[in-house]
């Protein structure tokens, strides 16, 4: 299964498109997409945006071999894009995939069995008020013992990235689970050492069905990955998964499978291997 575990990561910074190549990239995907791209007035988001998407059918088109024009990608009420995949998805008992955007980074991540979370922070420096100030803004998103932890890490600039590390990994567990709400993240805590090994508290209990990684991308970004039970996803995104129910010695397979490095990709690679792919069709 580890075939469908996959990590891959764009530096947009990198790509500085003409209009006219922009509009070829575009043009690429399905039409009922473009106006999710289209909708933004900043170019820095409508590239976010059109990556993203680039980056979805690409890693469905490579990992499964589906045909690209057979490729249905929806989102659900709360957010989350899944694959459309009945006809196709035999080699994996649940294959699903996340995708996350900030700053210059834009990342995929897939699971084969496990739910899958990802999320990418650019750590902002806040321009209207102080660290602490800024901080006290998400305080009821934290445990006590988390925020005790945050402010008491050394100056202003740790502090901010411990803040941005927590956040993080809380946005990529939201986004396992396929809710687009962060109501209730303070009963959420997690632990770690020096930001390995990091477990999870739901309600005060620590869950073992969870599993958690973080990583510094730079100076100013970090990623973490969530992968979880599908039985823990919201009922909405339930709906949306090839299976749910798993025997503790599956799951136990799909929650162990390592966890590889990212891989860097370019926009011109994904642009090259769709153009490919309708070509061949």
């Amino acid at each position: 299964m580890e075939k469908g575990v996959r990590r891959w990561i764009v530096d947009i910074s990198k790509w500085n498109p003409s209009s006219n190549d922009f509009s070829f990239a575009l043009s690429l995907l399905p039409q009922t997409h473009h106006s999710s791209i289209s909708r933004f007035v900043k170019m820095e988001d409508r590239k976010r945006a059109l990556v993203s998407l680039l980056l979805q059918y690409t890693l469905v088109h490579e990992v499964l071999g589906i045909p690209y024009p057979d490729i249905v990608i929806n989102r659900t009420l709360e957010g989350k894009p899944f694959l459309e995949c009945a006809r196709f998805c035999f080699e994996f008992p649940n294959f699903n995939f996340n995708v996350s955007h900030h700053g210059d980074y834009v990342a995929i991540a897939s699971e084969p069995l496990c739910l899958v979370g990802l999320d990418i922070v650019n750590f902002m420096i806040p321009e209207k008020e102080t660290v602490p100030e800024y901080i006290q803004n998400f305080s009821s998103y934290f445990s006590s013992s988390e925020r005790d932890r945050i402010i008491s890490v050394g100056n202003n600039e740790e502090v901010l990235a411990e803040f941005y590390r927590y956040w993080c990994l809380k946005e990529a567990y939201v986004k396992a689970i396929g809710s687009g709400l962060a109501y209730g993240l303070h009963k959420v805590e997690f632990h770690h050492t020096n930001w390995t090994s990091i477990s999870v508290k739901v309600d005060g209990v620590t869950n073992q069905q969870w599993r958690f990684w973080l990583f510094d991308l730079d100076k100013g970004h970090s990623v973490s990955i969530a992968r979880g039970h599908p039985r823990l996803a919201i009922e909405s995104y339930k709906r949306s998964l090839k299976r749910t129910k798993f025997n503790e010695e599956e799951h136990n397979v799909g929650l162990h499978l390592p966890n590889p490095r990212f891989v860097l990709r370019t926009v011109e690679e994904l642009i090259s291997v769709i153009h490919k792919a309708k070509r061949s069709c």
